[in-house]
């Protein structure tokens, strides 16, 4: 019996991408880029292949090897010269971000995100100001509503130093209010917030926080940072967001939470952004080593169904290897 339909007519050259509903573009893409203060040349990051930790003097030529691929934006982390239980290098007029952001602000072109958190300027490693004792019990956790002020803090100095857009990080409740206040209250009003709105607590970390030196010292993040086993709490933190101002909202991770972004899209219709992580980034080129997988063709179509499930936006560390193919 013959088939009444036939879907393979529409997969042949020439037609095959006339019909393709979706489309991937370097423009999509977010690069990160590290910048650290305690060194004077470039540091290769073990755990992520190809990516570098570079000092503040060639923050300007990290950004143009970037811009040089195709990909417009990127988003600027820090590794500061000296770090205290209140993370005051995060908010310093001299810090290494908002040295860094200036500079490249003034002498490229480049769209500029900054992330805003405390992790990587706290001592102790966490995402805000910790419970006295909290080395010594595990249960203790960040104080919330004393972090808020420090996170628009971070922020006003970012905007201050040239941040095109500020994404705030530190899974904190009322962050993008208090950002957005802080913000608006100084005469950056036009300056964007994308909201790290659902974000995991998850194993897919691990890279990222060697890259930024930014893991906590005791106990973990699971305090603040979102139950992996929650779907709907995930939509109420985004709701939560969006009542706060937030212009872009961020699903992080991004492969294991693609239902997440799929309900994110549906149910609004702000930019939706995802984070490519580190660890997704990692065990792609673990497997790519070993022979077991093709990495720029598993890159690609990690990055398209991303993509399909409804992110505008895609922060990865693929982006500068994929930009050519996709432009």
């Amino acid at each position: 019996m013959n088939p009444t339909r036939r879907p393979r007519r529409l997969r042949a050259d020439g037609v095959r991408s006339l019909v393709r509903e979706t489309d991937l573009s370097a423009s999509d893409l977010i690069a990160p880029v590290f910048v650290d203060a305690t060194t004077d040349e470039r540091v290769p990051i073990e755990s992520m292949p190809g990516h570098e930790r570079v000092p503040v003097a060639e923050a300007v030529e990290r950004v143009e090897e970037v811009l040089a691929t195709g990909v417009e934006a990127v988003m600027v982390f820090g590794i500061p010269e000296s770090k205290d239980d209140r993370g005051t290098r995060a908010w310093a007029e001299d810090g290494v971000v908002q040295a860094a952001v200036r500079r490249i602000s003034e002498e490229t072109d480049a769209y500029v995100v900054t992330d805003v958190c405390l992790c990587e300027y706290t001592d102790h490693g966490h995402c805000g100001l910790v419970e006295e004792n909290a080395a010594d019990d595990p249960t203790l956790t960040v104080r919330n509503d004393e972090t808020l002020d420090l996170l628009a803090k971070t922020a006003v100095s970012h905007a201050r130093a040239g941040a095109d857009m500020v994404a705030p990080s530190a899974a904190m409740d009322g962050m993008v209010g208090a950002i957005r206040t802080g913000l608006d209250d100084v005469g950056y009003d036009e300056v964007p917030i994308m909201s790290y709105a659902a974000k995991f607590a998850s194993a897919f970390y691990g890279p990222f926080r060697d890259a930024a030196d930014g893991a906590p010292a005791f106990g973990d993040r699971r305090h603040y940072q979102m139950d992996p086993a929650n779907g709907r709490e995930a939509m109420r933190e985004v709701a939560l967001d969006v009542e706060e101002g937030a212009d872009v909202l961020m699903v992080k991770p991004a492969l294991p939470y693609l239902d997440v972004v799929s309900a994110v899209r549906r149910e609004y219709d702000h930019p939706v952004a995802a984070y490519n992580v580190s660890g997704e980034y990692a065990m792609l080129h673990a497997a790519a080593e070993k022979g077991w997988l093709d990495l720029e063709e598993v890159a690609y179509e990690s990055l398209l169904s991303i993509k399909r499930a409804g992110a505008d936006l895609i922060l990865t560390y693929f982006a500068e290897d994929l930009a050519s193919r996709l432009d």
